[in-house]
């Protein structure tokens, strides 16, 4: 199957302005690394690409707000700068990609994501570039105004399953959480939602895509229990994102690395599961 060509499946492309992220292919130092990198995700069929400041693998530190926006602001600027429709103002990241070399963007207009969970990064954000896909690894548990927010500006906003979240003081990323004493994994995500959905509804938040968070939190056989019964979560009548894009899931049971030519096979076999058992969108770091 070449999800890629299969119009059903939304194709999100990830790039890490910082240095800590788990996959290095994904990781960009510099404005021209971060162009290039943008270029050749829509270039080879992402409809959205996913912008991350700080890594949230496990054994990581959130570094504060402060430190986020510091690295998050020049791609911002180069996004607003580089798009139709975007102002030219600011000091945009020296960079000009050929429009016509882009996938159409999604019907709303939305090009890019951005992987954050505090709301005043939503905010700045929005006053730069407008409309984007808010990606929360804690489903607005870290941050009480999150879901207030996206409701206002009417934001996508993924929310993803997340036992442990992580705090905007700063804090390690949790390694492996394990689900109530005799509960399975998909009883524990399901039983999650139910919650998250009631927080949504009452901040008014109505377009929100369901991530049950491949690699948080979860062993590999956790992971893999999740993947085949992903059907199951439907029941929420959202959009699935899957994210299990060379995660452990893909390679520890192989004794590889997330880098290796055999994990990427097999992340695809992978995504080819989750299409099949109802995945709408998949969180890529190779198109």
């Amino acid at each position: 199957m070449n999800l890629f060509m299969n119009p059903s499946v939304k194709i999100m492309g990830i790039v890490n302005i910082n240095g800590d992220s788990f996959f290095s292919g994904s990781r960009v130092a510099s404005g021209q690394e971060f162009c290039a990198r943008v270029e050749r995700l829509f270039a080879a069929g992402a409809d959205v690409v996913d912008i991350g400041a700080c890594s949230s693998r496990p054994g990581s530190t959130y570094p504060g707000v402060e430190e986020e926006w510091r690295r998050l602001k020049p791609a911002l600027e180069t996004v607003r700068a580089q798009y139709p429709g975007g102002s030219t103002a600011g000091t945009p990241l020296a960079c000009t990609p050929p429009e016509d070399s882009f996938r159409r963007p999604l019907p709303s207009g939305i090009r890019f994501s951005i992987d954050t969970f505090s709301s005043e990064i939503v905010r700045r954000t929005y006053d730069i570039i407008g409309p984007f896909i808010v990606n929360d690894i804690t489903a607005g548990q870290s941050d009480a105004q999150m879901l207030p927010l996206a409701a206002r500006l009417g934001l996508p906003y993924i929310a993803m399953h997340n036992l442990h979240p992580p705090h905007l003081d700063g804090c390690r990323i949790s390694k492996i959480i394990r689900t109530r004493p005799g509960e399975n994994v998909v009883d524990n995500v399901i039983r999650f939602f139910r919650g998250f959905e009631k927080r949504a509804v009452a901040a008014g938040l109505q377009s929100w895509i369901l991530d049950p968070g491949f690699g948080f939190g979860k062993n590999v056989e956790e992971n893999l229990e999740l993947l085949d019964r992903l059907g199951e979560l439907k029941i929420f009548g959202h959009e699935i994102l899957a994210g299990i894009s060379r995660k452990r899931m893909a390679y520890e049971r192989q004794g590889r690395k997330p880098e290796d030519d055999e994990t990427l096979a097999e992340t695809r076999r992978l995504q080819d599961i989750a299409v099949e058992r109802g995945a709408a969108w998949l969180r890529v770091h190779d198109v």
